[in-house]
This record gives structure tokens, sequence and C-alpha cells, in this order.
């Protein structure tokens, strides 16, 4: 049985209440319009894994720090910017069972809300000279923005090889974690050294976390996004592209067929969930998942055992085993 979220937090769980007060405080503005927003954002609040990785990160190799707990806001602040502005661009209007920003006070409004969580975040840093963090959460945000337009660039053309798939999901999805633990042990140590090795073992967590996702698209499950999203929005994921590189040339025609003409339909996608299932593509992509959590864990296993480290390590396990 999956251990739950309560007790990996038992190690930061004061410090995740002090974060929670000062993340609110980072959100604050004297723009009445502003303050309703991010008050609604705050209300509806993800399982914060991010800010987590951060508290477990710097606990790991010290005590948590006011730099620690700005980094942790950093994270979250830059994480709800990505999410406001992607449901802008996907004209997604639920999020987390919730309905979105530009749902409710529509896309210009929510452009500008996630430039104000953007520079809040960089404001943040700014304020308290934190240079190093800056540049950190810089470097993710850059890293970001360039998956999501490579990702654009090639679902047009359908050409997404594996190797150019991982570069994705590295950009994408597994930078802004990369950062989260790079930032909470640069926030109690200095060795460039130890920094870049939180760095990997984030990005790893990145890798697996994003294959997961990609594997919520043909499952079972209730996880809030209806089966088969991922090809009606025309996202080639691992056990697709896993799928492809085994079909014959007239499977594939009908494949990217599908993808490109009939993506909305209920039937069709339905059938290539199926196909994709036969293929392997599921196995493939679950043994790809936990090739990176063992990577993971062998960075880990390097550092010397503590409280953090074993909610660390059941954090991770938490990413992969998750229901939703």
């Amino acid at each position: 049985m999956p251990v739950s979220l309560n007790q990996i937090k038992i190690p930061i769980e004061k410090e995740l209440e002090i974060f929670e007060k000062k993340f609110r405080e980072a959100m604050k503005s004297r723009v009445p319009l502003l303050d309703r927003i991010t008050y609604y954002i705050i209300q509806r609040k993800g399982k914060q894994m991010r800010p987590m990785f951060v508290l477990l990160s710097a606990r790991l190799h010290g005590d948590i720090t006011d730099k620690s707990y700005a980094a942790a806001s950093l994270v979250e602040l830059l994480h709800t910017a990505t999410l406001v502005h992607d449901d802008v661009v996907d004209d997604s209007y639920m999020r987390r069972g919730f309905f979105s920003i530009n749902a409710l006070w529509k896309n210009k409004i929510a452009v500008l809300v996630g430039d104000y969580l953007l520079s809040r975040g960089l404001l943040l840093s700014l304020e308290n000279d934190y240079f190093d963090l800056l540049k950190i959460f810089s470097a993710a945000v850059k890293e970001m923005s360039e998956g999501e337009l490579l990702q654009i660039e090639k679902a047009r053309r359908l050409d997404i090889k594996e190797e150019i798939y991982f570069e994705i999901i590295r950009q994408k999805t597994a930078s802004l974690i990369a950062s989260a633990c790079a930032s909470g042990s640069a926030s109690v140590i200095s060795e460039a050294a130890g920094i870049e090795q939180m760095r990997l073992f984030g990005e790893k967590i990145g890798m697996a976390f994003q294959i997961k996702d990609d594997l919520f698209d043909y499952g079972e499950a209730d996880i809030g996004k209806p089966r088969g999203i991922d090809i009606k929005e025309r996202k080639m994921t691992l056990p697709l592209i896993y799928a492809l590189n085994k079909a014959s040339s007239s499977e594939k025609r009908w494949v990217i067929n599908v993808f490109k003409n009939h993506n909305k339909d209920q039937k069709k996608v339905k059938e290539v969930i199926q196909y994709v299932k036969q293929s392997g593509g599921m196995e493939y992509s679950i043994s790809k998942m936990n090739y990176y959590r063992d990577e993971a864990f062998g960075i880990l296993h390097s550092i010397p055992q503590n409280p953090a480290r074993d909610s660390l390590e059941q954090l991770v396990r938490f990413t992969i085993e998750r229901e939703n």
C-alpha cells in the first residue's frame, strides 16, 4: 500500500505550515481584483509536492532557513504561473476539478495574473539578494518554454523520436522539479557538486513523473481528465511513440490519420488506445519510468540516511504510484 502524503510530510510538517503563510504573503497585492484571484488560487491548491521537494532537500542537508522558504515560495509561484498560462494556451476551463482562472476571469486577466506571479517570484529573489536561486529558476523557466515550443513544433509534423520526447519532458516537466531540489539544497549548502547532485536527482524524478502522467491517458482510473485527452490534444506520449516505432507502415498511416483528422472522435481514439496497449507501449513506458526512479534512488542513497532522505524516497515512490 502506497505511503500517504501526510506521512511523507512528517519531517517538515511545521515548516510546511510556515511556508503556507509566507506563500500567502508573497501572493498579496494592493489591487483588489488580483487579491480575489490569488485568494481563489490559494483555496484550490494542489498537493504542493514541489515545495515539499524544496523543503525536504533543504532538511536533507541541514536546518531549514528563510532562504529555504523563499525557494519553496519561488517554485510554487513559478509552477502556478505556468498552470495559469497553460490553461489559456490549451483553452482549458477546468483545473483539478475547479474552474480555471481563464474560465472565471477570461484570457486577458489570466495571462496578466500569470505574469504577476512570475514577477513576484523574481522580486522575492532580488529583494533578499538570493541571486543563486534566481539563476536556478530563470534557467528552469527558459527550459520549460523551450520544451513546450519543441513539443508544439514536433506535434505539427508528428515526427517525434524517442530521444526528442525525452528532451521535451526533461525541459518541460523535469526542469522544474530539478530546480526545486537544487534550490532546496542551495538554501543550506554552498558546494556546487552537492547542489548539482540534487538537481540531477530532481530531474530523474521529473522524467518518471511525466511518464506516469502519460500512462494515465491509457489507464482506467478517474484522474480528473478524460482518457485519450493527450491524443485529442495531439500530444505524442511515450506509449504512442513506442507503438508507432513497432507499427507496420499501414498501421502507422492509420494511427497518424486518427491523430491528425479524427482526434475528437471518441470511438477512433479508443481504438488507438487499445492498439497502443496491445503493442506493449504501456509495459515499455513503465520500464522506462522505473529506470528513472532507480536512477533517482541511486543518487539519493549516496547521501547519508536521515528522516528527510526517507521521506524523499517515499515522495519519489508516491509520484509514480499515485492514482491522480
